[in-house]
């Protein structure tokens, strides 16, 4: 695929996150994209999941100045509205985001090209050099928008870069394949090993995650697996147990632990969502909890260790 400037695609990106020390080795620029085809109970990114641009509100930023409402060329304003937007007639077109002095309003995913993209990671560029970093894509699920990944990942090994990917492993085989020359690590989510739990708690069957899972390691892949440490859902003896056979069954020791944070909650608001969440969402894990999931997984003969704050020193 040609990436040059006249063939430049784009894609939408959730944020871009840097002198990040938590997405792979030394100092880095992490590209979220946005966009997911699972839909985890405890998304810790909601405003990830859609691959289409959206508006967020944060009511206790708001003035009251109605510069958003004269914006709004879709008359989706309702200051007698809690959530403030009418999300039926919102079209996402960014006019109230763009105009809101206190940043109440803001857009929910911004469209750059790959020229775009990369000039914005290279900044960083000697952060990379001086810590061993570089570029990585997470998400969302960065595999969602496959040719903008591709053609991205390709200009950053062109322009020299170290690349890494953060992926839930729904993807079609063949894609990750052709991710593979480009990359120089991929983190790999295992949430849930049941496939009738999976389907439950992400919406989606687990097949082709565990299928892909096995292929990467088979293909000698640079592959790091990781669990995020969700209570009850995930950080249960019965799933710990099951993911440890999993591993041993295609060769693997090791896994990676995300703490689970509980302030996605409130970005449920900013989208207009008035989800109730379960009690055992709205607190992360004790050290405690956390040293016991690492202990289950010493008892099924994988070594589990906290990857926040500790991958740069792999």
């Amino acid at each position: 695929m040609d990436v040059h400037p006249e063939n430049d695609m784009t894609g939408l990106v959730l944020d871009i996150q840097r002198y990040s020390l938590d997405d792979g080795p030394g100092i880095r620029t992490t590209v979220f994209l946005k966009g997911c085809p699972l839909s985890c109970r405890w998304c810790q990114n909601p405003e990830s999941i859609s691959p289409a641009p959206e508006i967020g509100f944060r009511a206790e930023r708001c003035i009251g100045c109605r510069t958003c409402q004269k914006a709004c060329p879709a008359d989706a304003i309702m200051f007698d509205n809690a959530d403030r937007i009418d999300r039926g007639r919102c079209t996402a077109c960014g006019a109230c985001a763009e105009g809101c002095p206190s940043r109440a309003m803001f857009a929910v995913g911004k469209r750059y090209s790959i020229s775009k993209l990369l000039e914005e990671v290279k900044r960083d560029a000697a952060f990379y050099e001086e810590s061993g970093g570089g570029v990585t894509l997470s998400g969302g699920e960065p595999t969602l928008q496959f040719d903008f990944t591709l053609a991205f990942l390709k200009a950053c090994k062109e322009a020299g870069l170290n690349t890494a990917i953060e992926t839930n492993g729904l993807a079609a085989s063949d894609n990750l394949r052709k991710l593979l020359p480009y990359l120089d690590r991929i983190y790999f989510d295992l949430k849930i090993i049941n496939s009738v739990e999976h389907q439950r708690l992400t919406g989606a069957d687990n097949r082709q995650i565990l299928e892909n899972a096995r292929m990467l390691v088979e293909c000698r892949a640079p592959v790091d697996f990781r669990l995020p440490v969700v209570p009850s859902m995930t950080a249960n003896k019965a799933n710990i147990s099951e993911i440890g056979v999993f591993l041993k069954k295609v060769g693997v020791r090791e896994i990676g632990l995300c703490p689970y944070h509980e302030n996605w909650v409130t970005k449920l608001s900013w989208l207009g969502r008035r989800d109730s969440p379960p009690a055992e969402l709205q607190k992360p894990l004790t050290s405690e909890e956390l040293l016991s999931v690492i202990d289950m997984f010493s008892q099924e003969g994988i070594n589990a260790r906290s990857v926040e704050g500790e991958i740069a020193a792999r």
